[in-house]
């Protein structure tokens, strides 16, 4: 359909609104359309104007182009471009009162054009669109067969978003995943120099007048536009990296295409890894290469590196900003070049070989092969101080103990010896018995000695027998070859044993110092669980095991470094003072003062330092979590409190308002009786109001410790008198406490309250009468008020002298449940116990429990 004669801006009426899908014509199914990106390091670069413009081309080779969304954002000149081209009318939505308008998914698909042109792929579409992003409004339009032309910020990249928030200090929060751009058939980066951007911007050809000033002190300096810009370039590069990746994968061409510098570094996971990946990071560096460290798990006859050292190297290759990948084969030098090859690297790096001349001269070794069959790439070869160790050794180099090789060197010298006055002074004996005889010697030297006496024994043995008891004697030559294979067979039999017996002795070290830290990782682990301070105490222990002077875990805080926890005299107060220095994480260290500790307790400290670590967030957690507790507790606290008093001191006053103002009131005639009436309603509800204040107060004294009782010899009936004097209802009570009931230990006024608080109590929810009875026992003396009313739910005596607790209330009874629970503190404080009871017959009976007083009477 030709569409030359639509108006401009005015979208082509068709007779048929149904989608004409794009269909493939090998299957029959939908072909999906292409995607192009105009990728941009920043807003004004020109990524609307370049997709524009691809959409002008494409129209006048008569494609059917049709604009979904263009935003212009004011710009003139991306305004012209539009004309001419046919634009599809916005879906317009309302939010909250405002208008939106966004791209017409639904209007798109049945238009059907060939090419789509929809800006700002990252846009996040306003509530109620068919979509939540318009990245998904385009999927379908691709999954449609409508190829679509969009623009993209590398800010809007997901990848990319927090780099940029921290170049520019501005957090954007439309993004779009990474993989969707990924999977577009084309990316063309849309490049401008930051000079020319600014004055692009100067000009007002990217903003409003009013804005240019602070777009150009902010987001558009020159720094800022310089690393985005890289970062735009960088990312593009990957793409196109990737994509010549797939090429060559599917082309399978495995020659090395020097396109572009990549260096590979090849470790064992020996103690010379993380030589070779420092020293590979720093040709990487000159070389301007992408570094990759590749684990060979197999090479140099070494197999099966601790994997705390590969742990070791990982997080070194990490921090070096290099990719870390594991190579596994029987044939490792094959195994090595395929990666290299897979990955098009153009350098190597290996260490030299740790095998000795000897085993050299039998197995070239991985790195004469890797040479040998590089081709394109280039081999470095980097020594380390583990090849030059293995050169050096030797005979002596052993597992057994000091003794044990003084004892085979003598034994070396005397067991010869000793064969050889046995076989001169038995002379009856055969020459296989004196051959045996030296055998047993040797074997006997390399069980106690091992390889060095050992083979000393098997000459010097073999010496003695060939002097001393084969033809001719008493000289060294030897006429008979038999005599030449036994003193071979001497030689070799002792360097066999020997062997097994240094194997076995350093197996048997390994094993002991794994049950060494066995049990250090399990009494670390125990000090953790079981210690009420795990931290200090886990940082000691560690300080007494391995003899050190002190022992500190820092942390890093606020650009410095503070000491969290430490153990004994002088700790470091930053990882550079310390003799041992062990990363638990990039924030938090622990740092050890006294000695230079071997490798061998390398890994039994990481374990004290994730101990430490843990220990530490458990100590955090704990006391966050009492923290937390403080806070609820005091929440509900607050929220009870509110909750009672509210109702409590709204009451009285209400009363004691409309009292006072009737008596005010200059209209009512009031006679002597109404008057005494209101003035007593007043007073009431004014001790009802104290008695309420006191509670709060008393209730605040205990929470602050403020109570300091004054103890002394007092008598209940004493006690419960002053108390009933303060009680309207002093009538429904029955007092039984006999005045020679023995004193107690308490504060008068302290103990008033008490009684008052536990008596009005009762009468508010006991019923109509309540007995107090007083007793002795042992050497304490016991309170009883007993009340007949309702009495407590199950398992409830504890609670009844919880703050604001009013088990059963009714909402006619006053009081905010606090007589009970200042009861309890006052008399805690006093040294005595109150506990609530059930009453045979039913009720609450409180028990109040005071010692005796010194003397036994008030």
């Amino acid at each position: 359909m030709d569409n030359s004669t639509a108006a401009p801006n005015t979208p082509t009426q068709k007779d048929d609104p149904a989608p004409t899908h794009h269909t493939d014509h090998v299957n029959g199914d939908p072909k999906r359309g292409e995607l192009r990106i105009y990728l941009g390091a920043a807003p004004g670069v020109g990524k609307t104007f370049a997709m524009l413009g691809e959409a002008h081309r494409r129209r006048e080779r008569d494609t059917d182009v049709v604009v979904g969304l263009v935003e212009t954002h004011g710009r003139a000149k991306t305004a012209e471009l539009l004309d001419g081209l046919e634009v599809l009318p916005r879906r317009v939505l309302v939010h909250r009162g405002v208008e939106f308008t966004e791209l017409d998914v639904p209007g798109m698909l049945a238009r059907s054009p060939e090419v789509a042109v929809v800006d700002e792929l990252a846009h996040t579409n306003a509530p109620g669109s068919r979509n939540a992003k318009r990245w998904e409004d385009v999927e379908e339009l691709l999954a449609a067969g409508i190829d679509v032309l969009s623009t993209v910020n590398v800010q809007h990249l997901e990848s990319l978003n927090d780099v940029v928030w921290r170049i520019t200090g501005a957090r954007q929060r439309e993004t779009v995943p990474d993989e969707v751009v990924r999977r577009a058939e084309q990316v063309e980066l849309v490049d401008i120099t930051p000079e020319a951007l600014r004055r692009r911007l100067a000009h007002g050809n990217v903003y409003a007048a009013h804005k240019i000033d602070a777009a150009l002190g902010n987001y558009f300096r020159i720094g800022n536009l310089t690393a985005l810009r890289e970062l735009a370039l960088l990312w593009v590069a990957d793409q196109v990296d990737v994509a010549l990746q797939r090429y060559r994968t599917e082309q399978r061409i495995t020659d090395t295409w020097e396109t572009r510098e990549r260096l590979v570094v090849a470790i064992t996971g020996g103690p010379e890894s993380e030589t070779l990946i420092r020293r590979g990071r720093r040709i990487a560096a000159r070389a301007g290469a992408d570094l990759m460290v590749v684990h060979v798990m197999r090479g140099d006859g070494l197999a099966g590196a601790p994997p705390e050292q590969v742990a070791r190297s990982r997080k070194l290759t990490e921090d070096v900003g290099a990719s870390f990948h594991s190579v596994v084969g029987d044939d490792v030098p094959t195994a090595l070049l395929e990666f290299a090859r897979g990955v098009n690297a153009t350098q190597l790096v290996l260490g030299t070989s740790r095998r000795t001349r000897l085993a050299r001269a039998f197995d070239e070794g991985i790195g004469a092969a890797v040479t040998r069959s590089s081709g394109q790439i280039d081999v470095h070869m980097v020594t380390h101080e583990a090849a030059r160790r293995a050169q050096r050794w030797s005979l002596s180099r052993t597992a057994l103990s000091p003794v044990r090789m003084v004892v085979g060197w003598a034994l070396a010298v005397v067991l010869p010896v000793a064969v050889t006055w046995l076989g001169r002074a038995a002379p009856n004996l055969t020459f296989s018995t004196d051959e045996i005889g030296f055998f047993l010697a040797t074997v006997v030297v390399a069980l106690v000695g091992g390889l060095g006496p050992a083979v000393v024994a098997a000459v010097f043995g073999a010496g003695l027998l060939n002097y001393f008891f084969t033809e001719p004697l008493y000289s060294l030559s030897v006429n008979n070859p038999d005599n030449l294979v036994s003193l071979v067979a001497m030689v070799l039999v002792a360097v066999l044993v020997a062997l097994v017996v240094d194997r076995a002795a350093r197996l048997a070290i390994q094993a002991a110092q794994a049950r060494t830290e066995a049990a250090l990782l399990a009494s670390y682990a125990r000090t953790v669980l079981t210690s009420p301070r795990p931290l200090e105490r886990l940082l000691e222990k560690v300080r007494e095991n391995f003899g050190l002077d002190s022992v500190a875990l820092l942390e890093q805080q606020g650009g410095g470094w503070h000491r969290v926890a430490c153990s004994g005299p002088r700790p470091c107060a930053e990882p550079d003072e310390a003799d041992v220095d062990v990363p638990v994480t990039a924030e938090v260290h622990l740092a050890l003062r006294g000695r230079t500790l071997p490798a061998g307790d390398q890994r039994a400290l990481e374990a004290a330092a994730g101990q430490a670590l843990l220990a530490l967030r458990q100590q955090r957690m704990a006391a966050e979590t009492a923290d937390a507790q403080r806070r609820a507790e005091t929440t509900e606290l607050r929220t009870a409190l509110l909750s009672a008093v509210g109702h409590d001191l709204r009451t009285p006053l209400t009363s004691i308002k409309a009292a006072v103002g009737s008596l005010r009131a200059t209209d009512l005639q009031l006679s002597e009786e109404d008057t005494a009436e209101l003035l007593e309603t007043a007073e009431v509800s004014v001790d009802r109001l104290a008695g309420l204040v006191d509670n709060l107060l008393d209730s605040s004294r205990l929470a602050t410790g403020a109570v300091a009782p004054q103890l002394r010899p007092v008598g209940y009936d004493e006690a419960v008198a002053r108390a009933l004097a303060g009680i309207d209802s002093r009538d429904a009570v029955v007092v039984e406490v006999a005045e020679d009931l023995p004193g107690v230990l308490a504060d008068v006024g302290l103990l008033e309250r008490v009684v008052a608080n536990v008596i009005d109590n009762a009468l508010r929810h006991g019923g109509p009468q309540v007995a107090v009875r007083g007793s002795a026992h042992a050497n304490a003396v016991e309170l009883r008020v007993v009340d007949h009313g309702p009495g407590l739910p199950r398992d409830a005596a504890d609670a009844v002298f919880a703050p604001f607790q009013r088990l059963g209330d009714r909402d006619n009874i006053p009081g905010v449940g606090l007589g009970l629970s200042v009861a309890k503190g006052f008399t805690e404080a006093m040294g005595g116990t109150i506990t609530a009871e059930d009453t045979p017959g039913g009720g609450l009976t409180i028990v109040v429990s005071l010692p005796v007083a010194a003397g036994g009477s008030a």
